[in-house]
């Protein structure tokens, strides 16, 4: 094994490379106000006369060797609850807005927008954002990873925009206790982007090189406070619910059971950068249902987390191993089995130090014999160097009352299953170098569950070359009960090298080859499958893009399976297999009212036989109110004897309405031919308090032929945040 080795020795060296923080001569001022701001977006304060700006936008995109054509100015000041910010964007006179809606949380590359980054521990790797369209649309996340951002967390906090023929301003306020930070540090990281799609110019207070996104820590500038800010005190909020559902269900050995359930959620600043949370017989009934994609793959599928209690700090635990490669996924928590309780502590213990900590306890299910489970969760993420950290993670998974089971039960549950984790995460100062060494070690009641997995990583980004080198293995007998390992008993090698030519064009930004490779190999080092792809990249001045890829795959079947995934005849375990084909896609320009991207797929297929697949994604947005959505996916699989022409649709619409920024109204449809599912669910929400909302949620499925039936639901959810 002595490529983990050489990747270990390539990791450490690099980490050595760039040790000064980039842009540490950037700063800003913050001084404290005694004046009272109102969040209206108009900064008519005096406070704002004399807070220092921050100005003179450096462009990232299209060309990072300027300063922006579109000039941006923010200033900050606080008092002892909150931080405030007003922000100034000016444009040329005659030139739109583009916004999709008023969603919250809205996407970053289709609308005008401005958003904060901030990192209060001055360690270029976690910290929060917050932001606003050109209409009001908030937006606000966790980072993590040096500038990776979640924006499924929420937090509480306000803001207001008002919109000029030669402007647009937004004024904020955010809490203290709405964020973490250590006590009594007077230098925070901070930065502040712009997008402005009229000049298709995307813009930064810091100078930051044209391939990294402008929510990378390592190029953050600093806040400089007159005085550390102020300590939160006594910090928690309650977020109790009460909830009521009806429903029906026609699907055989399906039951429904209308319910009034009450729960909630309690939050307890145990310090400013350390947060406990509890939540008590939990309901997620609001949450975005999963979208729906046809699977032709051989392996488990990965739909991300979306449940709330889940989110803070979730990069603490959901981020250890690779994307394939994780001792804990969050969604084997609780998904079709009642959760009755759990606690997490999550944050900074120090500056270089963080903690995660998570404990949940389900009910067990009569119905299949599945026992009471607990779920126990630590991590632990030590920074080193200058943005590298070392992470520990152990995950336990219990079977309470266990032994009171049927010998059948004990078969299919098993009494427990345990991971151990080390991993060496690297982040040189530029950025350019990112990469990765992990070791998980795995325990279970006998030996078939007693496995190790093994990964290295790295990347290297510049402006014309990138390029990335990866490494990992899982042996047959690793077992993660609450993880995500779709695929055992392997060795895998994998690569990409890209190149970026960038010419003197007013229509192209760059274009340039690009190569991946993916081999698979059984633990002799026989090969097993593999994926070789050669594509040329175009990025147009609009933000449109083109690609073609041509493809050489191969795959010798390591179980049974059917080529269509439709329940039909399955290829042999051994047998064979080797095809080519291509892909052609292609994204309009995000700033056109109607918006879309079409993705071909042309080539051959499993047992000699071809496949055909066109993807499609279609939006039209009545601005800012209305956005509509379309996705389209057919697949057309011609094969031999037995399975013939096997072709299937899914079909996706969406329409998605925002009355206000406080008030939304989405309706999803599915329907999904592979699986014969047909799906709606509608969602009427009202934030009639910052973080506090009324939700009215209809949800149907409907089995189609030859399983036919149907299940709904009508569920008025009301939750309040309390918080002092």
């Amino acid at each position: 094994m002595k490529t983990p080795i050489l990747f270990g020795l390539a990791l450490i060296l690099s980490t050595f490379i760039h040790a000064q923080k980039k842009n540490a001569a950037f700063n800003i001022q913050i001084k404290k106000t005694t004046e009272t701001i109102t969040i209206d977006g108009k900064g008519d304060e005096e406070t704002w006369k004399y807070a220092q700006p921050a100005n003179d936008f450096f462009m990232v995109l299209p060309m990072d060797d300027r300063k922006a054509t579109q000039p941006s100015e923010v200033k900050m000041a606080y008092d002892d609850r909150q931080l405030y910010l007003l922000a100034t964007f000016y444009k040329t006179p005659g030139n739109t807005y583009v916004v999709e809606s008023l969603r919250r949380d809205f996407s970053f590359g289709g609308n005008d927008n401005f958003l904060l980054f901030m990192d209060p521990f001055n360690n270029q790797t976690t910290g929060f954002t917050f932001g606003a369209n050109a209409y009001g649309a908030q937006w606000d996340g966790t980072m993590f990873n040096g500038g990776s951002v979640d924006l499924n967390w929420d937090s509480k906090w306000v803001s207001e925009v008002q919109v000029y023929e030669d402007k647009w301003v937004v004024e904020m306020a955010i809490p203290f206790k709405s964020i973490r930070y250590e006590k009594g540090v007077d230098k925070w990281g901070i930065n502040f982007s712009r997008l402005d799609l009229s000049t298709n110019e995307k813009s930064s207070w810091t100078p930051i090189s044209r391939q990294f996104p402008t929510s990378s820590l390592a190029f953050s500038g600093t806040l400089d406070w007159d005085n550390p800010p102020p300590n939160q005190g006594l910090n928690y909020s309650l977020i109790p619910y009460v909830l009521g559902t009806v429903g029906n269900s026609t699907i055989e050995d399906v039951t429904y059971k209308d319910e009034l359930k009450v729960g909630g959620d309690v939050k307890l600043g145990l310090s400013s950068s350390l947060n406990l949370d509890l939540t008590l017989n939990p309901d997620f009934s609001q949450v975005d249902v999963d979208r729906q994609v046809a699977n032709l793959t051989r392996f488990e599928l990965f739909f991300p987390e979306r449940r709330q209690f889940f989110l803070e700090n979730a990069d603490l635990f959901s981020s250890f191993g690779y994307e394939t490669i994780r001792p804990f996924f969050s969604r084997r928590i609780g998904l079709g089995v009642p959760i009755i309780a759990g606690a997490r502590v999550s944050g900074n213990l120090n500056k270089n130090l963080r903690l995660g900590l998570m404990d949940m306890q389900t009910d067990k299910v009569d119905e299949t014999g599945l026992p009471s489970q607990n779920f126990a969760v630590l991590s632990l993420q030590q920074k080193v160097f200058s943005r590298s950290n070392i992470g520990l993670m152990f995950v336990n998974k219990e079977s309470l009352d266990y032994n009171a089971l049927t010998d059948e039960q004990k078969t299919e549950y098993t009494r427990f299953n345990r991971n151990l984790g080390l991993e060496y995460n690297l982040a040189s100062s530029d950025n350019k170098y990112t990469g990765k060494l992990f070791m998980l070690k795995s325990f279970g009641p006998d030996d078939s569950h007693n496995g190790i997995a093994q990964g290295a990583n790295l990347t290297y980004s510049s402006r014309q070359w990138n390029w990335r080198v990866q490494q990992e293995y899982v042996s047959d007998n690793f077992v993660s009960e609450v993880g995500f390992v779709p695929r055992n008993n392997y060795i895998n090698f994998n690569g990409s090298i890209g190149y970026l030519f960038l010419p003197a064009s007013d229509k192209v930004v760059s274009h340039g080859p690009k190569f991946f490779g993916q081999y698979y190999f059984d633990p002799n080092l026989q090969s097993t499958d593999y994926v070789s792809v050669l594509g040329y990249e175009v990025n147009f001045l609009d933000r449109s893009s083109l690609s073609l890829d041509v493809f050489n795959e191969y795959v010798q079947l390591l179980a049974p399976f059917d080529p269509t995934n439709t329940d039909q005849e399955e290829l042999a375990t051994g047998t064979r297999h080797h095809w080519n084909g291509a892909y052609l896609q292609y994204q309009s320009k995000p700033k056109s009212l109607f918006t879309y991207q079409l993705v071909s797929r042309l080539g051959r297929y499993f047992s000699g036989g071809y496949r055909t697949n066109i993807n499609a994604q279609l939006g039209y947005r009545f601005q800012p109110y209305v956005s509509l959505a379309a996705t389209l996916s057919y697949n057309n699989l011609d094969l031999p004897s037995p399975w013939y022409t096997t072709d299937f649709w899914l079909v996706g619409s969406e329409a998605d309405i925002t009355f206000t920024n406080k008030l939304f109204w989405s309706t999803l449809f599915q329907y999904n031919e592979q699986s014969k599912n047909f799906s709606l669910n509608s969602r009427f929400q009202w934030r009639y308090a910052p973080a506090s909302d009324l939700f009215l949620v209809y949800n149907s499925s409907e089995q189609l032929s030859p399983l036919e039936g149907k299940v709904w639901s009508l569920t008025l959810k009301l939750t309040y945040w309390f918080n002092r």
